[in-house]
């Protein structure tokens, strides 16, 4: 690959800005966080639309209430699903954690995940709350955008 103009060179930069935003563990915003949320949400359900055995009509009390893709992928459905899932797994974790560290908590408050119902609940409202204003012990405030103290 020959980098031969100045927008190679800003594709590449923003490339790594990307790889480092995605492995980082600073602070997010709720539109980050929820965005990033939204985006694997579609990917999987294109993954179960595309790679899907059929659907599935699911009947509760004789209304019909939807459709499910549930497990009934193909083998190559399964495969690519994994992969999918391996490929983001770090990326989930970070996002996870900046957001955790944007209302002020430890990235082991993520640990909650492993507490049914009562822990889903608490991230949940974690999530939705918004961050420190300032400064705080994981970083700078997203929302100010001010990067000078960071890279100084």
């Amino acid at each position: 690959m020959t980098i031969s103009t100045f927008s190679d060179v800003v594709s590449i930069l923003q490339l790594g800005a990307l790889i480092i935003t995605l492995f980082s563990f600073w602070r997010s915003r709720r539109k980050e966080f929820w965005l990033f949320t939204l985006g694997l949400s579609l990917v999987s359900v294109a993954i179960a639309i595309v790679f899907g055995k059929g659907q599935t009509e699911v009947v509760r009390a004789g209304f019909s209430v939807g459709y499910f893709a549930g497990s009934s992928l193909t083998a190559l459905g399964q495969v690519v699903n994994s992969l999918f899932s391996l490929a983001t797994i770090i990326p989930s974790i970070a996002v996870t954690t900046r957001r955790l560290h944007d209302t002020g908590r430890s990235g082991w408050w993520y640990l909650l995940i492993f507490v049914p119902l009562f822990g889903w609940i608490a991230l949940l409202v974690f999530y939705c709350q918004d961050g420190t204003r300032g400064g705080n012990r994981f970083g700078h405030d997203p929302k100010q955008g001010d990067l000078g103290d960071v890279f100084s």
